[in-house]
């Protein structure tokens, strides 16, 4: 068997191996008493930071610092290893509840919240600040504390993408550290978690599994992690249901330095948005708009991961993915006939336009090597590949994001069990979309994992735009 087969085959068995087991330490036996120790805050900045958070208001909890810092009271001493936890409880069919309790009994309810109840920006806004309020009237422990803080994601791509959104707003205002993040994989795909070490499925043997995960998000190395913004500048008027990433602006504007073709209209509507793994527009992205919604309407069907996928494989045969209509033109079925694609290609400061192969039903821009429950579809490129192209080895720090097309269901299938890469169209540090309606009036798009039905006009083009955000996240790696 040559190299290439050989990594097939062991990256499918590995895959199996991963769902079956899922993610575990084995062998590492850690004392909950000693681990409750490291990771746990004294009991002051626990209930100030939960009052400031529920009342919205960090004025209001300075008796906590003066209560701890009374005459005669004993000096508060900083945890060595901080950690907060944020767990969708929704996430992982039943699996949620439980581990919130197994959390708790940890580390203190305190530093474990639910996002149903409380919003990573409230803790941005309110928790983090009151660590800097006492930080500022020489609170060495708040201090201390803050610098160490490490947050953990108890969810699915989607839940981690909010909490890394949040985090990134702290750079924006000039507080930092901005904390590291680790991953507990309670979602269906978990490609995030996959990239950074902590497995693509929530553990069978979850009770011993959450003290060493914890263990690991305290010790465990740094990494970087680029995000994308998307600026999506379309014809005012037109309805759009947006996802929970995607939020109206103002202030963003298309890139001046390259030209549009054709008049713009009077009035624009603007909406903006940050993601870490993907973006696509198509048919994948149309299949996963149908999933989303039956999900929605019939939520009894969505009991874990196993159930997700199992449905979403079936409801994509349903879709035309697989089986397009025979009264469907086959020249009407590509992407190209509705958008055109611009890039600033590696070691480019220049705009310049890509063409869209006509067999495209898909495009895919990627940023990590993991997409759709573990796969590469960008595969891995021979040096001498790699050169011909002009591309780069891929990375998820490097500045560069991977644009490549799917076909049809056939196509992608064979893609996603890597027997074949994807339609390598290019790689990129910017990329601009322009989309105008021809047979279709709408478009199909998604981001990290979240759908959404896109208007598109006859008359005037609707621009998707995606640059590199300026700053990187911080991933603690779970390897």
């Amino acid at each position: 068997m040559d190299s290439t087969a050989s990594r097939r085959t062991a990256s499918g068995r590995s895959s199996v191996v991963e769902s079956i087991r899922g993610f575990t330490f084995a062998g590492v036996r850690i004392s909950k008493e000693e681990l409750r120790r490291r990771i746990t805050m004294p009991d002051y900045l626990r209930m100030a930071m939960r009052e400031a958070i529920q009342s919205k208001d960090v004025d209001t909890v300075r008796r906590h610092f003066d209560m701890a810092y009374a005459a005669g009271a004993e000096i508060p001493q900083p945890p060595e290893y901080p950690i907060i936890v944020f767990i969708n409880s929704k996430s992982g069919g039943r699996h949620g509840p439980q581990l919130k309790a197994r959390l708790q009994e940890l580390m203190g309810e305190e530093q474990v919240f639910d996002l149903s109840v409380v919003k990573p920006h409230e803790f941005v806004q309110y928790g983090l600040s009151c660590l800097e309020k006492f930080a500022a009237l020489g609170d060495s422990c708040a201090k201390v504390t803050r610098e160490r803080i490490r947050v953990v994601a108890a969810g699915g791509d989607g839940t981690v993408g909010w909490i890394l959104g949040c985090l990134g707003e702290l750079k924006k205002q000039g507080r930092e550290p901005v904390p590291p993040t680790g991953i507990i994989p309670l979602g269906t795909g978990n490609d995030l978690s996959r990239s950074f070490g902590w497995g693509g499925s929530f553990p069978f043997n979850w009770k011993s599994a959450t003290k060493s995960i914890l263990d690991r998000v305290a010790t465990g190395p740094i990494n970087r992690l680029d995000s994308w913004n998307l600026l999506i500048s379309m014809p005012a008027g037109e309805k759009l249901e947006t996802p929970h990433s995607l939020k109206p602006t103002e202030d963003a504007s298309l890139d001046q330095e390259l030209d549009i073709d054709g008049e713009l209209p009077k009035k624009l509507s603007n909406y903006q948005g940050v993601y870490y793994n993907y973006f696509s527009i198509g048919m994948d992205a149309q299949v996963a708009y149908g999933f989303h919604h039956l999900r929605n309407e019939k939520p009894y069907l969505a009991q874990g991961p196993i159930s997700n996928k199992l449905i979403y494989s079936g409801y994509s045969c349903t879709q035309g993915w697989f089986f397009t209509p025979c009264s469907s033109d086959p020249c009407l079925r590509g992407l190209n006939n509705i958008l055109r694609l611009y890039v600033k290609k590696v070691s480019s400061s220049k705009w310049e336009q890509v063409p869209v192969p006509s067999s495209v039903r898909s495009i895919v821009t990627l940023n990590l090597p993991s997409y759709g429950g573990g796969r590469n579809p960008w595969g891995h490129l021979k040096p001498k590949y790699l050169e011909k192209r002009g591309f780069v080895e891929a990375h998820a720090d490097d500045g560069y994001i991977e644009i490549f097309g799917l076909k049809q269901g056939w196509h992608a299938s064979m893609v996603m069990v890597e027997l074949i890469s994807a339609k390598h169209i290019a790689q990129a540090s910017a990329i601009r979309f322009e989309l105008r309606a021809g047979e279709w009036d709408e478009a199909y798009m998604q981001m990290d994992g979240e759908p959404w039905k896109q208007p598109i006009n006859k008359e005037y083009s609707t621009f998707i735009e995606i640059k590199r955000v300026p700053f990187q996240s911080l991933m603690v790696n779970g390897k």
